[in-house]
């Protein structure tokens, strides 16, 4: 059964479009998990655009199941993670002004300062995992860095499937191949497979069932349905989307 880490970003997004005190990042992790989310995922970025510094203190004493933090391999943000200690932290690339993450590390030519990282993580008591291209290259230099677990970029997926994938063209199938030989690969590397971006309620179940993908991290669709729904039924729905 695959697992669900629910990413409450836009919750503090919506927050910080007033400089408001609600709604509430921990109140939605609370709901997430009684929902039955297997994790809560948050982006601390660079320019604190959504997560605020308080928000992984307050959710790192309050998340009962794993709270994963979303990070560049920085310097400043390996020092964060290791006064706060989340349980996993993932090192994904950030751009100045763009939108969401546009794109997966690149290991193979940032080798250098992505192992000082992984090190330094991994040395102060917290897991590591390095958000990358479903490309083969990728999965290869990420293996040889020692890390025990990757994520998958599933933005190109994503892209190629936007409504049922019934309606998709031949693109769906080539990206959903990628995704399916990067996770047969990276598990032959003795790594824990995890992918997300993008994913959709009507999209999601081919992912899903990709036997060796043990956890899909998912916000803007969930958090999406929620302000329409609420958290606890928009995380239910997205579970029972993924074949739970």
């Amino acid at each position: 059964m695959t697992k669900l880490g629910v990413n409450i970003d836009h919750i503090a997004t919506i927050r910080q479009a007033r400089k408001a005190i609600e709604p509430d990042t921990v109140a939605a992790a609370i709901l997430a998990e009684l929902a039955g989310a297997d994790g809560i995922t948050v982006h601390l970025r660079s320019d604190r655009r959504h997560i605020q510094d308080a928000d992984v203190r307050r959710l790192r004493e309050t998340v009962t199941t794993r709270l994963n933090m979303e990070m560049a391999a920085t310097s400043e943000m390996v020092r964060i993670a290791l006064k706060l200690r989340p349980d996993q932290s993932t090192l994904v690339p950030e751009r100045e002004n763009e939108i969401t993450t546009e794109g997966g590390l690149n290991v193979v030519a940032n080798s250098g300062p992505i192992a000082s990282a992984i090190r330094d993580l991994i040395m102060g008591g917290v897991q590591v995992s390095l958000f990358i291209d479903p490309d083969p290259d990728q999965v290869d230099a990420s293996a040889d860095l020692g890390v025990p677990m990757i994520e998958l970029n599933t933005r190109a997926y994503s892209e190629a499937c936007p409504k049922s994938p019934d309606l998709a063209g031949p693109d769906l199938e080539r990206e959903l191949t990628k995704i399916v030989q990067a996770s047969e690969r990276g598990r032959q590397k003795g790594m824990k497979i995890l992918a997300g971006h993008g994913l959709t309620y009507r999209n999601v179940r081919l992912v899903s069932d990709i036997p060796e993908i043990e956890e899909l991290n998912i916000g803007h669709n969930i958090i999406a349905r929620a302000s329409l729904v609420g958290m606890e039924r928009a995380v239910r729905e997205m579970l029972q989307a993924m074949g739970d």
